[in-house]
């Protein structure tokens, strides 16, 4: 059984690899044709099956912000560090910004150690409270989220828009509904910006950080605080917790936000398993594969958080590995070339799974993310898009 664990492990890591460099695929349609393959569930052991899906989540949140930052292509938890990112890219140190959400994520392993005990004493006996109010704090984080912009009206239209959107688009009962509508959203919509912007790609710096412990203690302390309550959360991803994390913290600087966004995107996907096993929810499409295969356990927890730390150690040179290959070679590729090939593949990712009508939709979010670049508002609140079909799902009537 272990040599069949440490294999499934080594295949989800590969796997993770593949979906975290490649915009559009993600790790939730692995899932889908995992799970949707009985033969490969009957032929291993429930642990391994559990492997596979684990390792290749964690490997994800670690690699995903690669396309990100030098391709301008996020999805829904790496969103936000498209623009910073993008900033130490034009400046040839867009290496340097990978490190900075690597750096957030081996923090977030680090995390687990503290938070995932009082996790478990706190979340059995505040769950059934927080079940019952959760439209009402959904409705204030997305106030506590507003309140600060200046352009609020602008903020409340792109959030609100985003939002029926995202009412539409799940109404039409499409396979992977919200790949369509988040790659639109946050996707494609920036790759056009960036062509529109005819970007030049300088000359990469293969440099390592330097940072002190003055500027890893804030975002430590907002991941800390923001990650557990968000990872209970439907409807609030990385994106949105770093948000919140970043209002926690009040200054910041680039690279202490994308140290937040790191740590946030893997300490939620992390603690959403034991979310899983406290509670009986998945919160994240990683959780939910798990509970097909396998109710949760003390045993299969215990299983899930050494496979998470096994997976960290190799995901943190395999992804400097891979952002080096893109640093050296990047500025010496048509960037423009690159994101029409992108977009290309978006707009293929997007009929393969979800149809004539999930295209629409796709096309529809596009537009709707470039105006919302387009009126200067923070793509941030396109989330809209999935918080506010939660809040009215939740809502007591």
């Amino acid at each position: 059984m272990l040599v069949e664990i440490i294999v499934a492990v080594f295949l989800g890591i590969l796997a993770g690899i593949f979906t975290g460099l490649i915009p559009g695929i993600h790790i939730n349609l692995v899932f889908g044709i995992v799970l949707g393959s009985l033969a490969f569930l009957f032929e291993i052991s429930t642990f391994a099956a559990v492997a596979f899906i684990v390792s290749i989540a964690i490997m994800h949140t670690f690699i995903d912000f690669i396309p990100s930052i030098y391709l301008g292509a996020p999805n829904e938890d790496t969103a936000l560090s498209t623009m910073p990112g993008h900033k130490f890219l034009m400046k040839g140190h867009g290496h340097e910004a990978l490190q900075y959400t690597l750096l957030g994520s081996i923090i977030a392993v680090v995390l687990l150690f503290f938070i995932v005990p009082l996790f478990m004493i706190v979340i059995p006996f505040a769950y059934s409270f927080i079940s019952d109010m959760m439209a009402f704090i959904l409705i204030w984080v997305s106030i506590f989220l507003i309140l600060p912009e200046k352009s609020k009206w602008a903020v409340i239209l792109v959030f609100f828009l985003s939002g029926f959107l995202g009412i539409a688009s799940m109404g039409l009962g499409l396979d992977q509904s919200l790949m369509p509508l988040l790659t639109g959203l946050f996707g494609s919509s920036t790759i056009i910006t960036s062509i529109k912007s005819s970007v030049q790609v300088p000359k990469q710096e293969i440099d390592k950080i330097s940072v002190s412990f003055k500027e890893i203690a804030p975002p430590t302390f907002a991941t800390a605080l923001v990650s557990p309550i968000c990872s209970f959360f439907p409807g609030i991803g990385a994106s949105q917790a770093a948000v919140i994390g970043s209002r926690v913290i009040k200054e910041k600087s680039r690279k202490q936000f994308l140290i937040l966004l790191g740590s946030i995107n893997t300490l939620v996907m992390a603690v959403s398993f034991v979310t899983l096993f406290l509670v009986g929810k998945s919160r994240t499409g990683a959780a939910a594969a798990v509970f097909e295969v396998v109710r949760v356990d003390i045993k299969i927890l215990f299983l899930i958080g050494i496979i998470v730390i096994i997976t960290s150690a190799i995901a943190v040179p395999v992804t400097l590995y891979f952002s080096k290959i893109f640093a050296l070679n990047i500025s010496k590729i048509n960037y423009s070339l690159i994101s029409y090939g992108v977009l290309v593949l978006l707009c293929g990712v997007v009929l393969s799974f979800s149809g004539i009508l999930g295209f629409l939709v796709f096309v529809v979010a596009t537009f709707v993310g470039l105006f919302c670049s387009y009126i200067g508002v923070r793509k941030g609140f396109l989330m809209g898009a999935l918080l506010i079909p939660t809040i009215l799902f939740y809502f007591p009537v």
